[in-house]
């Protein structure tokens, strides 16, 4: 017997997998030699290293740097399927899923499938501000970058080459200090020779976060430090503010003060993408699913979920659920997978444990911020472990290679060579 996605029934128990992140990669990859039947889904047929976006977005890196074919990886491996398609909804009751290509039963269903960006319900801001969570929006913020910058050098009027040179970046995390970071550097280093004409000591590069501090998720240290940094970078960075709304020319604060730009990137919030068919109670905190300790979802048979999309409250360090970061997506598809095989062998499952190894972020040129479990630092040490960290991450040989001899090059001539923009047909600036 055939399912709709022409996935065979080989006798074997099958376990779908639906999303190709962090998670639901190192799922499938310690699964691949197991004694079940694996369906990879997913919408894109490839892996995106999402730390590195940011990178892509400021012509540091090109998109297949960063992206790594998902049918590469599971080479020669008879027991993983993959089916490129995006899920449609789920009926546990028949233990079911319906994709946009057809139906496929389940024994055991997985979802993980990540995060969206959250506009915190203002529809304004949605519908003018760039998002960060995909190598595509990336590109859409290169492009309109270096389109406002091509649009600037035929104003006249002071004001409007102002607003398109501005940026203006919601969120300070790890994506919005690292952008803001790069920007800043185009700023110093590229804008001025690409664009003479202009004043480019004119633009302003503004980071917007809305509690007292940036890198609210690291320690005091580091938050410190970063805003030093970028404050030297000549970023403005304004905490304690709230953006109220974005009308494609000018970002609104609660303060009823206001910022002219044409860019506005939107970092600040996330929430998980939801699958149609499971109770609206099985949902929390920011679209999570309640799962239990060893990422079953509550109430559910056979359904559990990993990564962004799980919400765990057994482990009594994390009342708020676990941080949406890949060290818990990674951790977490490790654990269920070993589980998985107990069950397979009827053993007892056992917990799921995070271990804190420690996060980091990068504002530029040897200025970076390191938080270990032991040891805090800053500066060119930082900056290097932090590359030698995303860099062994990444997925491929000619991936790394490549991302490093970008970084090699960006180094020694304080520029980036990936200053071209692509529109496809129909495609509207923002």
């Amino acid at each position: 017997m055939e399912t709709a996605l022409n996935v065979p029934d080989n006798g074997m128990k099958r376990i779908v997998i639906v999303g190709c992140g962090f998670a639901g990669l190192e799922l499938a990859k310690k699964l691949k030699k197991s004694n079940y039947q694996v369906v990879l889904i997913d919408k894109n047929s490839y892996h995106q290293f999402q730390p590195l976006f940011y990178q892509v977005a400021t012509a540091g890196l090109e998109p297949r740097d960063i992206a790594f074919p998902i049918r590469k990886i599971f080479q020669n491996q008879t027991n993983v399927y993959i089916r490129i398609t995006e899920v449609i909804g789920v009926d546990s009751s028949t233990k079911m899923i319906e994709t946009a290509i057809g139906f496929i039963n389940y024994d055991y269903l997985v979802l993980a499938n990540g995060a969206t960006t959250s506009f915190f319900g203002m529809a304004s801001v949605e519908q003018n501000a760039i998002p960060m969570k995909s190598v595509q929006e990336a590109l859409v913020l290169l492009n309109n970058l270096l389109h406002n910058y091509e649009e600037a050098l035929l104003k006249k009027d002071v004001a409007e080459q102002d607003a398109l040179m501005n940026v203006v970046v919601v969120g300070g995390g790890p994506t919005g200090v690292e952008l803001s970071g790069a920007l800043a550097e185009m700023k110093r280093y590229v804008f001025p020779k690409d664009y003479p004409e202009l004043d480019c000591s004119r633009i302003r590069i503004i980071l917007v976060e809305a509690s007292p501090r940036v890198l609210n998720g690291m320690s005091e240290f580091a938050s410190e430090k970063a805003h030093r940094f970028l404050s030297k970078l000549g970023v403005e960075v304004l905490t304690n503010t709230q953006v109220m709304g974005y009308d494609g020319d000018k970002v609104d604060f609660k303060n009823e003060e206001f910022i002219a730009t044409k860019t506005l990137v939107w970092a600040a919030g996330i929430a998980a993408n939801v699958v149609p068919g499971l109770r609206a109670d099985s949902y929390t905190r920011g679209r999570r699913l309640s799962v239990n300790g060893i990422n079953q979802v509550e109430g559910y048979d056979g359904v559990f979920a990993v990564g962004d999309a799980a919400f765990m409250v057994e482990e009594e360090k994390w009342p708020n659920g676990h941080p949406q970061v890949a060290q818990v997506a990674i951790q977490q598809a490790k654990n269920l997978a070993k589980n998985f095989v107990r069950m397979d062998e009827g053993k007892l499952t056992k917990p799921f444990k995070y271990v804190n190894l420690g996060t980091m972020a990068t504002i530029g040129r040897n200025k970076a911020v390191v938080d270990l479990s032991f040891i805090k630092f800053k500066g060119l040490f930082a900056w290097m472990i932090w590359m030698f960290i995303h860099l062994r991450s990444i997925f491929g040989v000619k991936n790394k290679i490549l991302v490093f001899i970008n970084w090699v090059w960006s180094y020694i001539t304080y520029d980036q060579s990936l200053r071209l923009t692509f529109l496809p047909k129909g495609f509207r600036f923002k």
